[in-house]
């Protein structure tokens, strides 16, 4: 007959190798997802665009965005941080870029 401790140390065992399994499953089908989210952006109205005298540029408008970010979400996403960056040209510099999250 085996005692307590021999009984005890071989559910430990057990339980560690099965835990050991789940996590390198788990880490395994998080390395195999692809995520591809997909987004639209449409300008529906530029109500103003206005140059400052410190040299700044100013602009008041509306748009549309539709965002398919369901591809991002597994159960080991936390937090998902998403940003709008605008381009423009103007005579003076060829690319100007303003973010926004």
């Amino acid at each position: 007959m085996h005692s307590v401790m021999l009984r005890a140390n071989a559910l430990v065992t057990f339980s560690v190798a099965i835990l050991a399994l789940m996590c390198a499953m788990a880490s395994l089908s998080d390395y195999l997802n692809s995520p591809s989210p997909t987004a639209q952006v449409q300008v529906l109205n530029v109500y103003r665009f206005q140059k400052k005298r410190n040299g700044d540029d100013e602009v008041s408008l509306t748009f549309n965005i539709s965002a398919n970010l369901q591809s991002v979400f597994t159960w080991n996403t936390k937090q998902v941080f998403v940003f709008l960056a605008a381009e423009y040209g103007t005579p003076k510099n060829a690319l100007n870029q303003v973010y926004r999250s």
